[in-house]
């Protein structure tokens, strides 16, 4: 694989491991510093790519990897909201439907953080980045049906947190 190859095939996935690494992390640093050890991975590995058909829940995968060694390493989770990562830019909101956004955002990035591990990770690339089942699958090392298990107990963890604040205030 030449440099080409490499940048047309590897470069236009960079902000979703960014992405992925960040909510991994809780550090854009940490997460922009991952993103550079998987594409020094992959470019020391380029002799293989051929053999691999998607490349890019390849590189999610060496993310996920990386950004769990890291995290192993500092003994630590991660603590920045979801808000940081995601950018709600709509400028005809009225104030008041900003804040509600803002705070409902905050209340599903708290309830996210309390998931076990895997669910949390299946949730965020299904319903943050868009991965299908077999991508989630090929990247978290897990079969379809595990996967599908936890996204449906994340969501469904998720629901009931929220029916609780809707139907109590709490």
């Amino acid at each position: 694989m030449n440099l080409n190859t490499f940048q047309d095939r590897v470069f236009p996935v960079k902000n979703k491991l960014f992405r992925f690494a960040f909510r991994l992390l809780g550090s854009s640093e940490e997460a922009k510093d991952i993103v550079q050890e998987v594409f020094i991975k992959i470019w020391n590995g380029r002799e293989q790519l051929g053999e691999i058909q998607n490349i890019e829940a390849w590189s999610m995968r060496i993310t996920k990897n990386l950004s769990l060694d890291r995290l192993r390493q500092q003994n630590r989770r991660p603590t920045d909201s979801l808000e940081n990562g995601l950018h709600i830019q709509n400028e005809t909101l009225s104030p008041y439907e900003r804040t509600e956004i803002s705070e409902s955002m905050k209340r599903i990035d708290e309830m996210m953080a309390g998931l076990p591990e895997k669910q949390r990770q299946v949730m965020h690339l299904r319903d943050i980045e868009g991965y299908s089942y077999s991508e989630i699958g090929e990247i978290m090392e897990i079969d379809m049906s595990q996967v599908k298990v936890n996204l449906f107990r994340a969501r469904n963890a998720v629901r009931e947190k929220l029916q609780k604040i809707n139907n109590y205030g709490l």
